[in-house]
């Protein structure tokens, strides 16, 4: 299995424990994955004050994925809702197509339409398979119990992602089940963590924030699995400052999916970047050693 991956903006700039972690499991997994050189940002951000020019930066990336004769392959959950609605609507508006493909012919680009876009985690389901998946699990985390957090544009919107029931979603469940560690049900797991409202208001992201780790602890939880990057930052780095914020302490690890994963395959803490999450992981290699 052979894909192109694009590492988006945010991952390379401030979660490179993520693309570590997922090269370290795809590699065990026979997964080939072709670094995108020259990719550009995929163009969510710009989607909402210029539709034209996100749909030219995504599609001179797809173009890119298209040069290597493979599909595209993202970790990252607003990269691949984006990318996979300019994908689709590029292939039903004829008038769109035209007018990007005139745009990426000024520098001697084209899109065909050749290449699909699929998250990391919708490969490992749906490509990979959970039976294959766990042929490579070498220390079960059995001791472990996770929550869930998946976020929202990689189910969303459904007439575009195609995959998975966005009211029900089970993707990530069955990822952290064939690890061995227990996929813990909570109040409010298909609530959005509330980072894509943290720049404009802040406090309200933070309560979102808080109102869910006080669930997941009553859950309890040792720690939280997320396959978006966003997710993990508003998780991992916005913890702190709302434990300081309302004088309360959760201290709940927060896990990339690929680092769980790497784990339960038998990888150390370093080779999966863990010590790089910001709440300190302590607590789950106590957890892990006892077991």
């Amino acid at each position: 299995m052979r894909y192109a991956l694009f590492s988006g903006c945010v991952i390379p700039q401030k979660e490179n424990a993520y693309e570590l972690s997922a090269k370290r499991v795809a590699e065990k997994l026979g997964i080939q994955l072709i670094d995108l050189k020259d990719a550009n940002c995929c163009g969510y951000f710009l989607s909402f004050i210029d539709q034209l020019g996100a749909t030219v930066l995504a599609s001179r990336n797809l173009s890119l994925a298209e040069e290597k004769g493979c599909d595209l392959v993202t970790l990252c959950n607003g990269c691949f809702g984006h990318l996979t609605r300019v994908n689709y609507e590029l292939q039903v508006d004829v008038d769109l197509l035209r007018k990007a493909n005139d745009v990426l012919g000024d520098i001697g680009r084209k899109y065909n339409g050749t290449s699909k876009v699929k998250h990391f985690a919708q490969l490992l389901v749906q490509d990979v398979g959970v039976p294959r998946i766990k042929e490579t699990i070498a220390k079960p985390l059995t001791s472990l119990r996770i929550a869930p957090h998946w976020g929202c544009h990689i189910v969303r919107p459904s007439k575009k992602a195609r995959f998975d029931d966005p009211e029900d979603t089970r993707l990530l469940d069955s990822l952290i089940d064939v690890t061995g560690a227990q996929c813990i049900n909570f109040l409010d797991r298909k609530v959005c963590c509330g980072g894509p409202i943290s720049g404009v208001d802040e406090k309200t992201s933070f309560q979102i924030l808080r109102e869910k780790l006080g669930n997941i602890k009553r859950g309890g939880a040792v720690a939280i699995a997320t396959i978006c990057p966003f997710c993990h930052i508003q998780f991992d780095l916005n913890q702190l400052t709302v434990e300081e914020a309302y004088s309360e302490a959760y201290q709940i690890p927060v896990l990339h999916y690929t680092q769980l994963l790497g784990l339960a395959q038998g990888f150390s803490p370093d080779e999966l970047g863990l010590y790089d999450n910001r709440v300190p992981i302590d607590g789950i290699l106590e957890v892990l050693g006892k077991s």
